[in-house]
């Protein structure tokens, strides 16, 4: 019975019960009424069941019914009293002037909008600006009052700061907007905005600098955004996973970085930057193998110094992914290679182990894996501690218990240890699968089992993209040019080109200081 008279009620209020959904995205797309009551029963039954959204129904000037609609929590309580409803209880009207004119000239408010239909009244409602609307007239107006709890900038807990700024990204797109907009001070950096997902309707801001940026790059950059079709988004990893050439790969093709430097960085070489509302990281686009390994501080110290550091990283990436498959390897198959007395004093060591090198490698790998990945889970006060304990304590009790020799103990620390030169951790993780199936081909065919895998690794590089420029550029296909930002890090008045992918245009020098533009020839 109380069902009937429900349904009875909103057939005669003209909202339906439970509207299909194709029916709502219809009602969304109706223009606002002039009739306040109408406009408020259509809003009631969208967001049924929604206890935190406040209708606050007073009359403008004593005279007018008008209804302001917001989510409690998501807006600025303090300036909503004091700057919209003070002034509008209080309005005087001389019954010449238009409602909309004297409400729109009263609101002390900087940012309003006005909207016309239900949908524009619902994405403002949803993303925290209060909504005013009042008897007589079919559009409201949407005020710019959002306040909600937000983090503070602090330096980056992923991408340690040696030398450098030591700010970083928040989970607020408009913090980190205008910290890229107080390090690129010109009105070629461009900004353009959308929103992806269903229901969370996130917010994502394409960022690039026009006159640098490849308008084929942005164009892309663009498609492959708007067909994303999704529930809803809560952190970069799921765009990612989105736009990228080849999702069946280990490798990242697009640079993630928390610092607001290395973003602006990228942007001055003529890539395009994803900012994405509700997360700290922001991807950079294109991307490749060289770039990923590139830490920002060896732009900030002198460039010997950084060739030395940058030649260490890419000697112990090598060492992290072929060393475990090396010595297996070698003590399985090519013991002639191995010094007598080395040999000798390994053989001693695995004198009593009982499981073949191939083994031994897989169980110390997986052993370590672990305690690294729980070090990275647990608390920071003891996620350090118990790594670290763990791996002595297990390493040395494996040793005396015969489980495992201890070269191989050694060989696993040293490959762990190397791992961690990887500036990049989604770099690392793809190094630390690989090690994998090589160590497995080194058991199976010795030192050919692990040169096949470095070709076929090799191989799969080539043939990546990154929003279709090469991943291993510039070694594949070879642009000796940019080698001086490769291999060493030259000096800054050397490097006086942006990389060619972004553009021929890019590589135009114009001392007068003007912005190059392909439409007048500056190519």
């Amino acid at each position: 019975m109380v069902l009937y008279f429900r349904k009875k009620l909103k057939k005669l209020l003209g909202v339906n019960e439970k509207p299909a959904l194709h029916q709502q995205d219809s009602k969304l797309q109706e223009p606002l009424d002039a009739s306040l009551d109408y406009n408020v029963k259509i809003l009631q039954s969208i967001f049924e069941k929604c206890s935190d959204l406040i209708f606050h129904s007073f009359k403008i000037g004593g005279v007018t019914s008008a209804a302001l609609i917001y989510f409690e929590g998501l807006i600025n309580m303090e300036e909503l009293h004091g700057n919209v409803l003070s002034p509008l209880m209080h309005l005087v009207t001389d019954g010449c002037s238009s409602i909309h004119e004297m409400v729109s000239s009263k609101i002390p408010v900087s940012h309003t909008k006005e909207i016309k239909n239900f949908s524009e009244c619902i994405d403002f409602i949803s993303n925290g600006n209060p909504v005013l609307l009042w008897e007589g007239e079919n559009q409201g107006i949407a005020l710019g009052l959002t306040k909600w709890e937000k983090r503070g900038i602090e330096e980056p807990s992923a991408e340690i700061t040696i030398r450098g700024p030591r700010e970083g990204f928040t989970e607020t797109i408009q913090v980190n907007i205008s910290q890229l907009r107080r390090i690129i001070k010109s009105p070629a950096f461009k900004m353009e905005s959308m929103k992806i997902g269903k229901y969370t309707k996130t917010a994502i801001n394409i960022a690039y600098i026009e006159g640098v940026a490849e308008k084929n790059l942005i164009e892309e950059v663009r498609n492959r955004l708007q067909k994303i079709d999704i529930d809803g988004v809560l952190e970069s990893g799921y765009i990612e996973e989105f736009i990228q050439d080849n999702p069946f790969s280990p490798f990242p093709q697009l640079l993630s970085t928390e610092r607001p430097d290395v973003a602006a960085a990228n942007l001055l070489e003529g890539r395009v930057a994803l900012l994405i509302d509700g997360t700290p990281f922001v991807l950079i686009a294109p991307t490749t193998f060289f770039s990923l390994l590139q830490s920002p501080e060896d732009y900030y110290q002198g460039f010997l110094a950084s060739t030395l550091i940058r030649w260490l990283r890419y000697i112990f990436l090598v060492m992290s992914l072929l060393l475990p498959s090396l010595y297996v390897a070698v003590l399985t198959y090519h013991q002639e290679m191995v010094p007598t007395d080395l040999l000798v004093s390994v053989a001693s060591s695995r004198e009593y182990v009982p499981f073949p090198a191939l083994v031994e490698a897989i169980i110390m790998e997986v052993t370590f894996e672990a305690l690294r990945e729980a070090g990275v889970r647990l608390p920071k006060q003891i996620g350090a501690a118990v790594s670290i304990v763990g791996a002595l304590v297990i390493g040395q009790a494996a040793v005396e218990a015969g489980l495992v020799s201890a070269p191989m103990v050694i060989v696993v620390a040293i490959t762990g240890i190397s791992s961690f030169m990887v500036p990049r951790y989604v770099q690392g993780i793809s190094f630390r699968i690989m090690r994998f199936p090589i160590i497995l081909l080194a058991g199976s065919l010795g030192l050919l089992g692990v040169m096949l895998g470095v070709l076929a690794i090799i191989s799969h590089l080539c043939s990546l993209r990154s929003f279709g420029v090469p991943y291993f550029t510039p070694i594949a296909p070879m642009k000796f040019r940019q080698w001086r930002d490769v291999l060493i890090r030259s000096p800054w008045w050397v490097m006086n080109t942006r990389p060619h992918f972004t553009g021929e245009h890019n590589a135009y020098q114009d001392t007068s200081g003007r912005i190059p533009d392909p439409t007048r020839g500056d190519e």
